[in-house]
């Protein structure tokens, strides 16, 4: 599974805010430009852009509410957001509380039950390998009547993971735990081993920490475990960690950059990179493809984007889009994928 290479959207929940809230963005930060994005559905995603790759970014919520009333929408006068699971105890899905709130999909249960449905009738798929961003509430936002802020903690991480499970059944998810071999950490496991064959990990999802590799989250989530074990997630770790598997390496924007990713691809590590910043790319760069290109070239098993489509970045008068050739979901990576041959997917996952 690890010869692979896909294409995969960066804050694939995100929902631009409308005017109303736009202005008064533009007003406290001129870099609000930088939230001027919506994505599609996540099923919509996967089924008509092909993507194999989803990120959501997840904010604690154990009493419920903390999150229903967003600050810019009082501020704008467009009263309280009318979405009832908002309401509800469990880990939310947006960007920023208070600020830029709108999505597809409210709460993680909700965005991975729309996955579920696309990966239960597409059994053949390529694994998903979803991104997962662990966030709070700013204290400016707390100080002036927004959300709190809740710092993740263990037990709050613990939560997550029962989420997940409580989604995908054992069969359906690739964890740590099926990855580390006996006597071995798990880094120590997939330089050794490296990861599952491609077949058997058909139609599973496994889950990637982006939060990391030094941090409180991290901590947090690998106190006493630290090889992951009977975790959910693959966490973004440094080598010479005994939890590292995975890496965010997501600048590939220099040679030395790209040499770097290469190696550690060569090395068994998955890695997730970015062909684009948000607008930096569009605006400041002219369009330029040579991050994208970089990006590919790499051998990075996931090649996040904020421009998934043509027609995207239209509205910058660009015409840039991150794809892979003939728009599959998935081809033979570029560095390791010498033994990987013809189609990774059933032709018609790929006909929309």
């Amino acid at each position: 599974m690890n010869h692979m290479q896909v294409v995969g959207s960066h804050n694939s929940y995100h929902v631009e805010a409308p005017k109303a809230e736009r202005d008064l963005q533009s007003a406290a930060a001129p870099a609000a430009i930088d939230l001027q994005y919506s994505h599609a559905a996540l099923d919509v995603q996967l089924e008509y852009l092909h993507l194999r790759n989803l990120e959501l970014d997840l904010l604690a919520d154990p009493d419920g509410g903390m999150y229903s009333e967003p600050l810019i929408r009082r501020l704008a006068g467009l009263g309280v957001p009318n979405d009832p699971l908002l309401k509800k105890k469990g880990t939310k899905v947006l960007h920023i509380p208070d600020v830029d709130y709108h999505t597809t999909c409210s709460t993680l249960v909700s965005c991975l039950h729309i996955i579920k449905r696309w990966l239960d009738a597409h059994p053949d798929s390529v694994p998903l390998p979803m991104m997962m961003e662990f966030k709070t509430a700013e204290k400016l936002g707390e100080r002036l009547g927004g959300a709190k802020v809740v710092p993740w903690t263990t037990e709050l991480l613990d939560i997550v993971d029962a989420e997940i499970r409580r989604v995908f059944n054992r069969s359906q998810l690739i964890t740590p735990d099926d990855v580390r071999r006996e006597g071995l950490t798990l880094e120590e496991s997939i330089l050794k081993y490296g990861w599952p064959d491609l077949d058997s990990a058909r139609g599973r999802i496994f889950f990637l920490m982006d939060n990391g590799p030094v941090g409180d989250v991290r901590d947090a989530y690998v106190e006493g475990r630290r090889n992951l074990e009977g975790r959910v997630l693959f966490t973004n770790s440094q080598p010479g960690q005994s939890d590292c598997a995975f890496q965010k390496l997501n600048d590939p924007s220099t040679d030395a950059a790209v040499d770097f990713i290469q190696q550690q691809v060569k090395a068994n590590y998955w890695v997730r990179t970015r062909a684009d910043e948000p607008l930096v790319t569009v605006v400041e760069h002219s369009c330029s493809t040579e991050r994208r290109d970089r990006a590919l070239r790499s051998g990075a098993h996931v090649v996040s984007t904020d421009f998934a489509a043509f027609g995207m970045s239209a509205r910058w008068g660009c015409d840039y889009a991150v794809r892979l050739p003939g728009g599959k979901g998935a081809r033979c990576n570029p560095v390791v994928g010498g033994a990987c041959e013809g189609l990774l997917e059933p032709e018609e996952y790929t006909e929309n």
